[in-house]
């Protein structure tokens, strides 16, 4: 199993966050008593629906050798109180010399990045205490 580990100490909220050999930093906004020194939680969960899109998009222009300059996409999400439903938005743009039907295959590659096929299939989470 690959291993992300997250660290908090006596410092309110803020928790380091390691993979690999690479560490950032989490926290919650000062309003609610952390420092805002990283990424609140959804902020990372957001960024990672945005990153896997970009480089999933990426992957797929580049072995089709289509002219894709940039992509950038915006992730947000908001969550219905009612029903309990959370519904991810991504807001996306390509750069580059592409027609109209690139354009459109490139928006549906971007929805089958690894982790928007996670947070949209059934997912559970088993907490083992050791």
């Amino acid at each position: 199993m690959k291993t992300t580990t997250a660290t908090i100490g006596k410092q309110k909220y803020k928790t380091e966050i390691q993979s690999k050999n690479h560490i950032i930093m989490a926290d919650e906004p000062i309003e609610v008593g952390g420092e805002d020194l990283g990424f609140t939680p959804i902020a990372l969960l957001e960024a990672s629906l945005a990153a896997c899109s970009t480089m999933t998009v990426r992957m797929y222009a580049d072995r089709k050798g289509w002219e894709l300059d940039k992509v950038e996409i915006k992730v947000g999400f908001k969550r219905n109180i009612t029903t309990h439903q959370i519904i991810f938005k991504k807001e996306i743009q390509f750069f580059g010399n592409l027609d109209n039907e690139q354009r459109e295959k490139l928006l549906e590659m971007g929805s089958k990045c690894p982790i928007e096929k996670m947070i949209t299939g059934d997912v559970s989470v088993v907490s083992i205490l050791i």
